[in-house]
């Protein structure tokens, strides 16, 4: 693959991204970037949310996984199913109800200003945290298989993809992103499909045939019954569950696309189907890491996990198929990184700024949420560097890890609003938020001397949000 043809397709594929953004954002307004004036198709936002929930990590390690664990990751996507089926009934008609456009706003409603805060807050450190560190991974395999070889910089790299995602999300935000987003996922998922479509033809085998390979060799695998280990079913489950009721259905960048549909009935199907798409799409990776596995030990390749999808289209793939795995991977990178810098700027600008609650005219406003989005564009360099220089991916994964703790006291915040009536001493909502994951690291840190062979796996968010909430009825006292 020649580097003429791999900026080509860069370039031609963000002229796209630019032209679609130029077409959604002409007469934006702030309701048109925080929420894309509550008028989003609501089968794009379910298609593209896809895009959204998957990364450019997933395109490259749900395949790898699947030499290690099988398709033991179904026991997560069944949790998934049920996480969103909640999401769906029961937290979309309360922001509807209210009529949100942070979702933070209703701890402030029904909690108060420090719950409020608390939950911005941690919505913003783990979303940051996350969203560069998916970027710092997408973005360095690019480096290290082609760019490196050209002499391009890593940090020109970075600030080329920033720029670009600055470019197209700069006017429109929400009411652009649904739109770039289905384009991105459609380009996901067409690699996908493509990669797998080579492999069987390489391998000489039909889809039924494969499969049966696939059970011979032991890749199909699902359920996990050891009850001390973290792939076990229930645990995978549980977690499955509540990392979609966190990660999804208390996330600012996810929901408010939802919201940004006109009704609660075409909100709650966007949330049905995107259920149904991403279902399908994480099994065709999981098939796909079964092909691959297949195929590496014919061609002699010896790289597992992360590095054998790579690894098989470098090495064996022809040109025109390596230029599809990178729009594969390119449109799994931007959904990633251009709503997280929307959600962040929503964020920041309403919960923390306040610029709706201060009564701002709109050009003021609009002046502000340039400025914020241009920082937080900033940021992420800054950490994606940061990460770079680090040049260690154990603390990449650590860091990830990290977010998950960060959704723990919105589990716990989230669920002590909608299943109590009690009050709170607002005052002390900080502490109690941030003593969860302090406690989460002591236990996860200890594991071994506190329950022996017993391991704590994605199940720890459940622990967090658990704790946090305890914690809230300590501070609470019943409602006058």
């Amino acid at each position: 693959m020649s580097a003429v043809s791999l900026f080509s397709l860069i370039f031609a594929y963000f002229a796209l991204l630019l032209l679609v953004a130029w077409r959604t954002s002409r007469n934006a307004n702030n309701d048109s970037f925080y929420i894309g004036n509550k008028s989003s198709n609501w089968m794009l936002v379910a298609f593209g949310m896809v895009g959204t929930t998957l990364s450019g990590v997933t395109f490259v390690s749900v395949p790898g996984a699947v030499g290690r664990d099988g398709f033991g990751y179904l026991q997560v996507i069944f949790g998934y199913v049920l996480g969103y089926i909640a999401v769906t009934f029961i937290l979309l008609p309360l922001y509807y109800r209210l009529k949100l456009t942070s979702i933070y706003t209703y701890l402030e409603q029904r909690l108060g200003p420090r719950s409020y805060q608390s939950g911005a807050a941690f919505f913003i450190i783990s979303r940051l945290m996350s969203a560069s560190g998916r970027l710092y991974l997408v973005v360095n395999i690019l480096q290290i298989t082609i760019l490196d070889s050209m002499g391009v910089p890593f940090w020109l790299t970075t600030s080329v993809i920033l720029a670009m995602i600055l470019l197209y999300t700069y006017e429109g935000g929400v009411k652009t992103i649904v739109w770039t987003d289905t384009l991105q996922t459609t380009g996901m998922v067409l690699g996908l499909v493509i990669c797998a479509g080579w492999l069987l033809h390489a391998l000489n085998v039909s889809p039924l045939d494969s499969i049966a390979q696939l059970q011979t060799h032991g890749l199909t695998r699902v359920v996990t019954t050891s009850i001390d280990s973290p792939a076990n079913f229930w645990k995978q489950l549980a977690a499955g569950f509540f990392i979609v009721l966190a990660m999804t259905g208390m996330d600012q960048e996810t929901m408010q696309k939802n919201i940004s549909v006109r009704t609660l009935r075409d909100a709650q199907k966007n949330m049905l189907l995107t259920t149904a798409v991403l279902t399908a799409v994480l099994v065709l990776f999981m098939y796909l890491g079964g092909l691959l596995y297949l195929y590496a030990p014919t061609v002699g390749i010896t790289a597992t996990g992360d590095k054998i999808f790579p690894a098989v289209v470098m090495q064996h793939m022809p040109a025109a198929l390596q230029l599809i795995f990178f729009i594969g991977l390119v449109s799994a990178l931007f959904p990633s990184a251009d709503g997280a810098m929307t959600a962040l700027t929503a964020s920041f600008s309403i919960d923390i700024l306040g610029v709706q609650r201060r009564g701002m005219d709109e050009a003021t406003q609009k002046r502000l949420r340039h400025r914020v989005h241009l920082g937080f564009c900033a940021i992420f360099l800054a950490l994606v560097l940061m990460f770079k220089w680090l040049d260690n991916p154990s603390m990449v994964g650590l860091v990830l890890k990290l977010t998950g703790y960060t959704y723990g006291p919105l589990l716990g915040l989230f669920a002590f609003g909608i299943l109590t009536r009690r009050s709170l001493r607002d005052r002390w909502v900080p502490w109690v938020a941030l003593a969860g994951p302090v406690l989460c690291y002591v236990v996860d840190f200890n594991q071994q001397s506190l329950f022996g062979s017993y391991r704590i796996g994605l199940e720890l968010l459940i622990l967090n949000g658990a704790l946090v909430f305890a914690g809230l009825l300590l501070i609470s006292k019943k409602q006058c």
